[in-house]
């Protein structure tokens, strides 16, 4: 999987600081882009890329992973923004980081192994799609005050240096791997259009980007239970996105390089990095699979590049603005359309066919809903569309198998897993009425999963005592004989033989 992208080159210190540098020039209209859409001002979305890119990537848990401002929380943030200002974004980004800290500590990153494959495709696909749109504005110009789609020779040079951007990076690495060919592209394309004193739409165009080092700034909001009720819902909705974003790119990374990152200490540099930004002014962030892919195609592979990018990022803030904001915007988005065919899975395609229907059906709609409304809402429909379906097929492979045996007693062998899903199948599998007087069900291959099957066994128990009929339970776990009450001294079980096996159960929590 995602084989296009994976460039065996061992982690040096050339190429980190090289794919670092690449990846703060294409972070640069991003943030700032990302700041407009939370309705606050660039250097917030600046001054967010370089503390989160930079604590992430020194005590996160994935070398190699780039994180910063993203628009899958800047869609969340400008409702805060415009309805109570920047101030409370600040303090939400703060509290923000302690949740996620709080799931570090908690150890609920192990929970990401629980996301299926199919949901995994539909999000690096759902992704690649919502970063190839965020690049259409980029064939937009303003003409008295109205945007409008390029047209004529503004629309072919346009294309022109996207092609030619996207032809450097990708026939380059062909002749030598000495230096990104991302960064060689972007140098070129600037020069051409320099050198040929060519007018086109470049990074100043957007907003400039000079500012300060970033400072101290407690955030200026009443420190209350109206505050808390306000930023709470926003802190709690931004750390879940936050972190399935995060640790969803990590597995795409650790499937990429062949190597393990660690989940729960991911959550950790994620919650500390947000904390300390909301402190400095920024609108908090997370992993961006646009730029992790630049870094890891560019040989990215250590810490030091994610450092490299977040100091190469503020020394573009403090000193070299004027220099930053001369590049064409043509060329950024040459590079991020290469991202784009990286990281759409279209092998995707080959598996229709291939794969039960029911797979490709959450690849689609996780990759739909990732562009129609958020990430965080596309993964969590994903995996509970992918449980129902697992549920179902699975509530269909219960069974019995019914025989009389030499004492005449109806023993019915039950065949399959109980649980939720299979209940109403279970229940109609049994005739009481029709039943002779002593009847064994027997659970040697079965096993017992949650709540509902165990009142399932129990309401059939009870239909057998309305019958006038015994019923005798056999291999039954421990549990599930503790919690049938209803049947009282009616309930034989095999003790000797019985497994010991665990039901999730409230009553037994």
């Amino acid at each position: 999987m995602f084989t296009a992208l994976l460039e065996r080159r061992p982690q040096n210190v050339k190429n980190d600081v090289l794919s670092g540098l690449t990846v703060a020039l294409a972070l640069v209209p991003e943030a700032v882009a990302f700041a407009f859409v939370a309705g606050v001002q660039p250097l917030v979305g600046l001054y967010a890329a370089f503390l989160v890119g930079l604590i992430t990537a020194v005590i996160g848990g994935r070398p190699g992973m780039i994180s910063g401002a993203t628009g899958a929380l800047a869609v969340v943030m400008v409702a805060l923004v415009a309805g109570h200002g920047v101030e409370y974004l600040f303090a939400t980004v703060v509290l923000m980081g302690i949740f996620q800290i709080l799931a570090g500590v908690l150890k609920l990153g192990k929970f990401i192994r629980m996301v299926p494959h199919p949901v995994m495709l539909g999000f690096v696909n759902g992704l690649a799609i919502v970063i190839f749109l965020a690049q259409l504005p980029m064939f937009q110009e303003t003409v008295n005050g109205v945007s409008q789609w390029m047209s004529g020779s503004a629309l072919w040079m346009m294309l022109g240096f996207v092609g030619l951007t996207m032809a450097i990076s990708h026939f380059l690495p062909k002749l030598t791997r000495a230096v990104p060919a991302s960064l060689v592209a972007i140098i070129t394309v600037t020069l051409i259009v320099l050198g040929l004193d060519l007018d086109m739409r470049s990074v100043g165009d957007m907003a400039s980007i000079a500012g300060g080092f970033p400072s101290i700034h407690i955030p200026m909001v009443p420190f209350n239970f109206e505050t808390l009720y306000i930023i709470a819902p926003y802190a709690l909705i931004l750390a879940a996105i936050g972190l399935i974003e995060s640790l969803l790119t990590l597995t795409l990374i650790d499937e990429i390089t062949e190597t393990n990152g660690r989940p729960n200490k991911e959550c950790i540099g994620q919650g500390i990095a947000n904390t300390v930004t909301g402190f400095f002014g920024g609108m908090g962030g997370c992993a961006m699979i646009g730029q992790s892919m630049i870094n890891i195609n560019s040989g990215g592979r250590g810490r030091l590049s994610g450092i490299s990018a977040a100091l190469f990022l503020l020394f573009f803030i403090l000193f070299a603005s004027g220099l930053i904001e001369l590049i064409p915007l043509a060329a950024l988005t040459g590079v991020m359309f290469m991202v784009v065919l990286g990281t759409f899975e279209w092998a995707s395609f080959r598996l229709i066919g291939k794969i039960p229907m029911a797979d490709v059906f959450v690849v689609a709609l996780v990759a739909g809903v990732t562009v129609i409304s958020d990430l965080a809402i596309a993964v969590i429909v994903g995996v509970i569309v992918s449980a129902l379906i697992f549920a179902w097929q699975h509530a269909k492979h219960l069974h019995i198998n019914s025989y009389t045996d030499e004492k005449g007693s109806r023993i019915h062998e039950l065949n399959g897993p109980l649980f939720f899903g299979s209940v109403r199948n279970f229940c109609e599998l049994f005739d009481p009425k029709n039943d002779p007087d002593d009847v064994i069900l027997e659970f040697k291959n079965s096993r017992v999963y949650d709540h509902s099957a165990i009142e399932a066994i129990d309401n059939l128990a009870d239909r057998y005592i309305k019958a006038g009929k015994t019923l005798h339970l056999k291999h039954l776990s421990e549990e599930c004989r503790q919690l049938l009450t209803n049947a009282g001294d009616l309930i034989e079980v095999n003790v000797i033989e019985d497994p010991h096996y665990h039901v999730a159960d409230d009553k037994l929590a």
